[in-house]
C-alpha cells in the first residue's frame, strides 16, 4: 500500500536532515506505528507522505500512485488527522464537518447523513450546533477525526490522535479506528503513548534522527530485545534515556 524508497528531507536553513534515506513498505490493511522521540522525524515523514511538504530526495508511492504525477488522485484516497486541531473555532461542529466533507466532493443528503451518523457514533449529536471554541480537548479530537474520515479514505494518517484527551474519548477514538481498519482502511499512526501503540498496532518502526532503528510486530520486538517486557522498554533500549527537549 505504501512503498518508500530512500526518502530524505532537509529543511531550509537546517544543519541536519529530518528524515534520512528512509526505506519502508506498509501492507494494505495494516495499522503501522511510527514511534520515536521528539524531533525524530515522525511528523516530517507523515507530512511528506500526505504531500504537505516536498521531499528533498527519494520517492514513494501510495496505492501505486506517485507523488510527482498523481498528487490529485493521491490526496483523494487519504485522510489526515494532524497533531494540531485543523478546525475553525468560530464555526459549529456541523459547519466544520460540512465544510470538510464538501472539500472531498460530498454533498446533499449523503453528506448530511454521514455527519449525523458520525456525530451519533462519537457521542456528539447534542453538540452539533455548538461552536468548536467551546469544546473540550477530547471533543475537538473526535471532531478532528470525523472530518478526516467522512470521505471514507483508503489510507488514514494519524499524528498523535489521542494526545491530551480524557480516557473516555481515547477509548472511543481507538475503538472506532479499529473498526475502520477492520473495514479495510490502512492506518499509519504516530504516538508517544507506547502502551497504546503496543496493543493497537500490527507493526511498528522505531525511528531516531530520521532513520529507522528497528521494525516489526510489537510482540516480536519485545521477545527479541534483551531484558524487555513491553514496547516502552524496547523503545528506551534503542533510543536511550537521554532527554530529547528541543526548541
Amino acid at each position: 500500500m505504501i512503498h518508500i524508497q530512500q526518502l530524505s528531507k532537509k529543511y531550509k536553513g537546517a544543519d541536519d536532515f529530518s528524515v534520512v534515506n528512509l526505506d519502508l513498505k506498509i501492507e494494505e490493511g495494516e495499522i503501522f506505528g511510527i514511534l520515536g522521540p521528539n524531533g525524530a522525524g515522525k511528523t516530517t515523514l507523515i507530512s511528506m507522505l500526505c504531500s504537505l511538504i516536498k521531499p528533498t530526495s527519494g520517492k514513494f508511492t501510495i496505492n501505486k500512485l506517485n507523488y510527482s504525477n498523481d498528487k490529485r488522485e493521491l490526496k483523494q484516497l487519504i485522510g489526515i488527522v494532524p497533531q494540531e486541531y485543523s478546525l475553525y473555532p468560530s464555526l459549529t461542529a456541523y459547519e466544520n464537518l460540512f465544510y470538510f466533507g464538501s472539500m472531498y466532493g460530498l454533498k446533499g443528503k449523503k453528506l448530511n447523513d454521514k455527519i449525523s451518523d458520525y456525530l451519533e457514533k462519537f457521542g456528539l449529536s447534542s453538540f452539533s450546533n455548538k461552536k468548536i471554541e467551546f469544546f473540550s480537548g477530547g471533543m475537538k479530537r473526535r471532531i478532528n477525526l470525523i472530518a478526516s474520515i467522512l470521505h471514507e479514505p483508503k489510507i488514514l494518517f494519524l499524528d498523535e490522535p489521542t494526545v491530551g484527551v480524557d480516557v473516555q474519548s481515547k477509548n472511543v477514538i481507538i475503538n472506532h479506528l479499529k473498526e475502520l481498519n477492520q473495514n479495510g482502511t490502512t492506518i499509519l499512526y504516530t504516538s508517544h503513548h507506547l502502551n497504546e501503540a503496543e496493543h493497537f498496532c500490527t507493526r511498528v518502526a522505531i525511528i531516531d534522527n530520521g532513520s529507522i532503528l528497528v521494525k516489526g510486530k510489537p510482540k516480536d520486538l519485545i521477545e527479541s530485545s534483551k531484558n524487555t517486557h513491553n514496547l516502552e522498554e524496547v523503545f528506551i533500549a534503542f533510543t536511550g534515556k537521554e532527554l530529547r527537549d528541543y526548541a
